[in-house]
């Protein structure tokens, strides 16, 4: 994580400052008339660009109503410009290249140089004003998922407004009526330019905490985006057309090692927002401690219908917030519980070679190929631990390293790093957890443990009805077709 947020951002080229696009059949979208003329009196505010896949951790803001900023995992936040009461953003829709991970890059569409966009930080009352220019090579709209807003700023193209054609800017005004955790993302040819990685998130700040029920302050608030893609290993460019068969799960369109650990203060109050722009369901899992929902997509909830959980279901467009005190140190993982949501660049109708011994045939083969490796019959831990020849722009299926070997994860992971005596400001990685003595599970070093097994020649029979051994049979070879529903893939979650 990187404090300098200077760094790692910079101001657009001075081709984005323009005025607003005056073309045919735009006054509906720009607000009439008089709205256009007093809105271009003025240059649309700059549009920075992210430099990097770091977090950057972002400043209370030196004008406007004030606000603890959330931090976005690998993300940042789009500085605002206060301009005559109104609180004023750029975004660029446009290509941009995004790291998932060390090793891979992936040419995808987002906003201001990176994918997700920057997350947009606002306070209950502001009247928002939002430039937003197409540099696509195709026509776009923004939708701002969760907002209450005049119908005709609710951004789905065809029905609320014309497209943004490339290289026009269109201008969205709004007052943020509701404090909570909303997100942004097209309504234009939607499967194809979300699948691209257009999405942001977006928070609004209650004006009165006070006024909210059960609200409570957080000391570290973040937030992240989940989101996937189907890259072909090799490729660079995301398949569009690709329903539920993804592999490369992501966090803010980052795969673990490349995802940053959420650093915390022993005993601090955190808060981490998700929202889900996937195709499917994502059970997202905290390890060390229980956490309660205080957020969903209507807004904050209220006390009395909150309890205790490890594990939060997010569908396809919710939003969560979950809040927790981090009272337990140490390095906690937290992750979605699908388990090949926490691997990479999986393939699919792939044979389980479990207990099948081809250690004769990998001699042969070794003569024709001789790079050729026994994989997947002891299961598939050694992925982990494998220097495997990849194709270029490919990350491992496993990966990742702890203080005691591979993690063997990837995709939708990374750690909660709980530390005692942290600045408020200190998101640096604190390195791996030092273990308290004897806290550590170890190998057992005292007597030997015999555990009797039945004879492999003959196998105990059991009296259903009373669970009582009734004798013994010879074990008999038996043979089991299984067969799978069609389609093959995810289809069936």
């Amino acid at each position: 994580m990187n404090p300098d947020k200077d760094k790692m951002m910079q101001p657009a080229p001075a081709a984005r400052r323009r005025f607003l696009t005056r073309g045919a059949g735009l006054g509906a979208t720009l607000l009439g008339a008089a709205a256009v003329s007093r809105v271009a009196q003025a240059t649309v505010p700059e549009a920075p660009l992210a430099a990097s896949a770091a977090t950057v951790i972002s400043k209370p803001p030196a004008t406007g109503r004030p606000y603890n900023p959330v931090v976005t995992l690998n993300g940042w936040t789009l500085p605002a410009r206060m301009n005559q009461g109104w609180k004023e953003f750029h975004l660029v829709a446009e290509p941009v290249v995004r790291e998932i991970a060390p090793g891979m890059k992936a040419h995808l569409w987002g906003y201001n140089g990176q994918s997700p966009g920057p997350t947009i930080e606002v306070v209950e009352g502001d009247q928002v004003r939002l430039f937003v220019t197409n540099k696509l090579p195709e026509h776009t709209s923004i939708h701002w998922h969760g907002q209450r807003l005049p119908n005709g700023m609710d951004g789905v193209g065809g029905l609320n407004q014309p497209q943004i054609k490339p290289g026009e800017t269109y201008v969205y005004e709004f007052v943020a009526r509701r404090a909570g955790t909303f997100m942004y993302h097209p309504h234009a040819d939607e499967m194809t330019q979300m699948a691209m990685g257009m999405m942001g998130f977006w928070v609004t700040h209650p004006k009165d905490p006070s006024r909210v029920p059960g609200y409570q302050e957080a000391d570290r608030d973040f937030c992240f985006l989940l989101n996937a893609y189907d890259i072909e290993p090799g490729s660079a460019v995301p398949k569009i057309m690709t329903m539920l068969d993804f592999n490369l799960w992501t966090w803010n369109s980052r795969a673990f090692p490349g995802i940053d650990p959420l650093v915390v203060g022993l005993n601090e109050r955190v808060r981490i927002r998700i929202g889900n722009l996937t195709m499917t369901n994502h059970p997202i899992h905290m390890h060390g401690h229980e956490f309660v929902v205080t957020g969903t997509d209507g807004g904050y909830t209220p006390p009395t219908a909150r309890w205790p959980e490890v594990t939060v279901d997010i569908g396809v467009g919710q939003m969560r917030a979950i809040e927790f005190d981090a009272t337990e140190p140490g390095d906690w993982a937290f992750h979605c519980h699908k388990s090949h949501h926490t691997m990479n660049a999986m393939g699919h109708n792939v044979p389980t070679m479990i207990g099948v011994d081809h250690r004769d045939v990998v001699k042969k083969i070794n003569k024709l190929i001789p790079d050729y490796m026994v994989m997947g019959e002891r299961g598939m831990a050694d992925m982990g631990e494998m220097e495997m020849p990849l194709p270029d722009n490919t990350l491992p299926m496993m990966t990742g390293q702890g203080q005691f070997g591979p993690l063997e994860m990837g995709g939708m992971f990374t750690v909660i790093k709980v530390r005692e005596g942290l600045k408020k400001d200190d998101y640096k990685d604190p390195g791996p957890y030092k273990f308290p003595a004897g806290t550590v599970a170890s190998e057992w070093t005292g007597k030997p443990i015999n555990i009797e097994r039945a004879p492999s020649s003959r196998a105990t029979e059991i009296n259903p009805a009373t669970g009582k051994a009734i004798g013994q049979r010879p074990r008999q070879n038996i043979v089991v077709d299984v067969k799978k529903p069609g389609g093959g893939g995810h289809s069936h979650h």
